[in-house]
C-alpha cells in the first residue's frame, strides 16, 4: 500500500512541475515543487504523531482516576500496579524495583507478569482472586509473598479493585505495602509459644518488657493450654493465666493476685484423690523441681513442675514459676494403646505377649529374692465341638463366661492370661506346692458348674490343667512353659476335667 502511494505521488508531483513550468516558466515550478514536498511532510508528521498518541493511550489507562492514580503512585512508598482483566500487566509503579530488585520494565516486558512477581505457592490464589474481582467488581483483600531477585521473598498486602474505564474493559487496581516486618514478628511468636512448651518456665526479661510488651505476652498465655503461675519472694500470687483458673475449678472472673500459697492450698485440696498429698506453692527446693503427677479426685491427672526466677541485677531469685498441664486425655491414650497391645479383646485378659513379658519378669525376680514362680495351664475339655456345632458366638460366650469365672477365684498378686484359642494360663508369685493345688482344684470345679444352653439345648465343658513350679520344674522360661503343658496333656490323657502336676526334673 505505501509502494503504492508512493508511486502515485511521484507521478502526480512530476504531472504539476510540467504543467507549472509550460504555462509559468521554471521559477514557478520550483515554488511547487517546494510547496508539494512540504505538504507532504506535514501529512506523514500527522500521521505519526496520531500513532505516538494510540500508543502512549494505549499504555496509560484512559480514565481520568487511573491517571490519577498513576501520578500520584509514582511518589509513594506502596506498590500501585494496573491489570487487564485477563492478567496482564498494564502499569506498574516504580517503587516495586526497591522491594523486590525488578524494574517496573522487566515486569511490562514478561510473557506473564504475575508469574514474574508472585511467589508460585501463592500464584494460584492470586489469579483466581484477580478473576473475581474483574468478574463481580467486589474488592479483594489478601496478604500474599513477591519474589526478589536475590532468591528470596517478602510478604506484602494486597488490595484489589476494579476501576471502571471510559472507553473499553474495566481495569483492575493493586495497591500493595510490604508487611515484611510484621510477619517477622508474628513468626517471633510462634517460636515463644513453641519455647515455653518445650521448657515450660518463662524468663525474667519478659516481665522487665515495655507495657505494651507485657500486655502482648499476657493475650499469648492466656491461649495457650499450660496453666502458669508466678510467686514472689513472699509466696503471693503475682500473675496467673486464664488456664490455671479452669484446671484448678476457679471462677472465670476470680482474681488470684495478692493470694498466698496457703490459701490457694486449702483451695485445691478438696479437688485432690485420697491417694495424692496436698503439695502447694510453697512445697518446692530452691532450685528447679522435676514434674510430678498430681491426681484428682475426679478422675483427671496434672502435671506439676516449677523453677526459681532469678533476678536481672544480681541473679538472686525474685520468685517461682509453676507449671501445670492436664495429661489426662494423654494418659487414657497411652492406656488404651497398652490395653490394645496386650490384652485379648473377646475376653479384656493380658494376652500371650503380655504372659513372656511378667513370666520372664517374675522369674528374675524370683532369682534376686528366692521365691518360687507357679504356673498353671489351663485347656478347656469339650471347645471345639460346642464351637463347630454351634457357631463362633456360642464360642465366644463360652469364653468369655470361663474368663469371668477364673478370673474371680484368682488372687489380686496372681495374674490370668488368654493365651490363644481354649488355652489360659495363671502366674503365681511366692508359690507353694499346697496353694496351687488349691486353686487348681477350685478351678475345676468352678468351670464344671457352668452350664451353657444353646438352641435349646444344654452344655456343659470341663478343663483340664497342668502345674509346674520354678525352679523346682525348670530353672528357665522355655522349659517351665514346657513342663506345665506336659502336665496338662498329661491331665487329658488320664480322663480330663482334672489336674496334674509337672515331674521334677
Amino acid at each position: 500500500m505505501a509502494a503504492v502511494l508512493t508511486g502515485l505521488f511521484a507521478a502526480g508531483l512530476a504531472w504539476l512541475v510540467a504543467v507549472t513550468a509550460a504555462h509559468f516558466g521554471q521559477g514557478w515550478a520550483l515554488v511547487a515543487l517546494i510547496a508539494t514536498v512540504g505538504m507532504l511532510f506535514g501529512g506523514l508528521a500527522q500521521v505519526w504523531l496520531g500513532r505516538a498518541r494510540g500508543v502512549a493511550e494505549a499504555a496509560v489507562p484512559d480514565s481520568d482516576e487511573a491517571r490519577t492514580l498513576c501520578a500520584i503512585a509514582r511518589g509513594v512508598h506502596g506498590i500501585e500496579a494496573l491489570f487487564d482483566p485477563s492478567g496482564k500487566l498494564l502499569w506498574i509503579s516504580p517503587s516495586i524495583a526497591q522491594l523486590t530488585g525488578r524494574a517496573p520494565a522487566d515486569y511490562l516486558a514478561a510473557a506473564d507478569a504475575l508469574a514474574l512477581l508472585v511467589h508460585e505457592s501463592d500464584l494460584a490464589f492470586c489469579r483466581k482472586a484477580l478473576t473475581q474481582v474483574g468478574a463481580s467488581g467486589a474488592p479483594e483483600d489478601f496478604e500474599m509473598r513477591f519474589t526478589q531477585t536475590d532468591g528470596g521473598v517478602c510478604w506484602v498486602a494486597c488490595h484489589w479493585r476494579r476501576l471502571e474505564r471510559g472507553v473499553g474493559p474495566a481495569a483492575l487496581r493493586m495497591s500493595a505495602e510490604n508487611i515484611q516486618a510484621r510477619k517477622e514478628t508474628e513468626y517471633t511468636l510462634l517460636e515463644t509459644v513453641a519455647e515455653l512448651r518445650r521448657s515450660q518456665a518463662l524468663r525474667e526479661h519478659y516481665l522487665a518488657r515495655s507495657n505494651d510488651e507485657r500486655l502482648r505476652l499476657t493475650a499469648l498465655l492466656d491461649v495457650i493450654r499450660l496453666g502458669i503461675l508466678f510467686l514472689d519472694q513472699d509466696s503471693r500470687v503475682v500473675y496467673f493465666n486464664r488456664a490455671i483458673l479452669d484446671m484448678w475449678g476457679f471462677g472465670p472472673d476470680e482474681n488470684l493476685i495478692g493470694l498466698r500459697n496457703a490459701v490457694l492450698r486449702e483451695r485445691v485440696a478438696p479437688l485432690l484423690d485420697e491417694t495424692t498429698p496436698c503439695h502447694g506453692p510453697s512445697d518446692h527446693p530452691s532450685g528447679p523441681e522435676q514434674a510430678r503427677e498430681i491426681r484428682l479426685a475426679d478422675g483427671r491427672v496434672i502435671t506439676c513442675a516449677s523453677a526459681t526466677v532469678a533476678g536481672e541485677l544480681d541473679g538472686r531469685a525474685i520468685g517461682r514459676v509453676w507449671i501445670y498441664e492436664d495429661v489426662t486425655a494423654q494418659r487414657q491414650i497411652a492406656r488404651r494403646m497398652v490395653d490394645l497391645a496386650e490384652r485379648d479383646p473377646l475376653t479384656n485378659l493380658y494376652n500371650r505377649r503380655r504372659f513372656h513379658e511378667e513370666l520372664e519378669r517374675l522369674l528374675a525376680d524370683a532369682l534376686r529374692r528366692g521365691f518360687d514362680v507357679g504356673l498353671i495351664i489351663l485347656d478347656l475339655d469339650g471347645f471345639k465341638p460346642i464351637n463347630d456345632e454351634f457357631g463362633h458366638q456360642a464360642g465366644d460366650e463360652v469364653l468369655t463366661r470361663i474368663a469371668r469365672k477364673v478370673g474371680a477365684m484368682v488372687r489380686r498378686n496372681e495374674t490370668f492370661f488368654r493365651l490363644g484359642g481354649d488355652e489360659f494360663a495363671v502366674l503365681v508369685p511366692d508359690a507353694g506346692e499346697s496353694g496351687l493345688i488349691e486353686l487348681a482344684r477350685r478351678i475345676v470345679e468352678g468351670v464344671a458348674s457352668l452350664e451353657f444352653e444353646f438352641e435349646g439345648k444344654a452344655v456343659s465343658l470341663t478343663v483340664s490343667l497342668g502345674i509346674a513350679l520354678f525352679p523346682r520344674h525348670a530353672q528357665e522360661e522355655g522349659t517351665l512353659i514346657g513342663a506345665a503343658d506336659q502336665a496338662m496333656y498329661a491331665s487329658k490323657s488320664e480322663g480330663r476335667n482334672r489336674w496334674s502336676i509337672a515331674c521334677r526334673r
